[in-house]
């Protein structure tokens, strides 16, 4: 349990018949008249739905255990993702449910944070950006130029984003993991 006053970003909270919520933002308002009380916004942490939520101040809330963990990815299991513990060398297997988005731009040795409450995956989170290799894109056009349009082009994970019209088939860029924007490339 802990209070209303002493909630930061990225809490989990426990609320409304066990759902998991995770405090994006906080801010303490006084005003001039009646109690103080904490303004919110949460994240629920299994489907992603951000609500605004009043709290008076100093009231009770129940907090959840998430362990964050460091893992890599090692392969797929059927539908199965499996990570593995850096330190204990432990497997995990992960439901693609859990894994969400993520998924897109997952390739084997990739590390990511595993959160887990009460032995259950929450969610898989990469960092905000990865280094993946161009499988297939249409060349560009004599006369394309570095500004101007974009065009698909398949990522060796299988999936597809919009990249500037010179990226060419083999080339390795950097991908937002947040958006699955293109970033630039990477230089070798």
């Amino acid at each position: 349990m802990a209070s209303t006053n002493d909630l930061k970003n990225g809490m989990v909270l426990k609320l409304e018949g066990g759902q998991l919520w995770s405090v994006v933002e906080f801010q303490h308002v006084k005003p001039g008249k009646g109690p103080a009380f904490v303004r919110t916004k949460l994240k629920n942490v299994l489907s992603g739905k951000v609500v605004d939520k009043t709290f008076n101040a100093g009231v009770k809330v129940e907090t959840a255990t998430v362990d964050k963990r460091g893992m890599q990815f090692s392969y797929m299991d059927g539908d199965y993702f499996v990570f593995m513990d850096m330190d204990t060398y432990d497997q995990l297997h992960v439901d693609r449910k859990a894994v969400g988005d993520a998924a897109n731009y997952l390739i084997e040795g990739f590390e990511a944070v595993v959160a887990q409450h009460e032995g259950e995956v929450l969610y898989v989170e990469l960092p905000a950006a990865v280094e993946l290799t161009i499988n297939h894109t249409e060349p560009g056009v004599q006369g394309d130029r570095s500004t101007g349009g974009s065009k698909p082009a398949e990522l060796e994970t299988g999936y597809s984003i919009q990249v500037p019209l010179f990226i060419t088939t083999g080339e390795k860029i950097k991908v937002d993991t947040r958006t699955g924007d293109y970033l630039g490339r990477v230089n070798s």
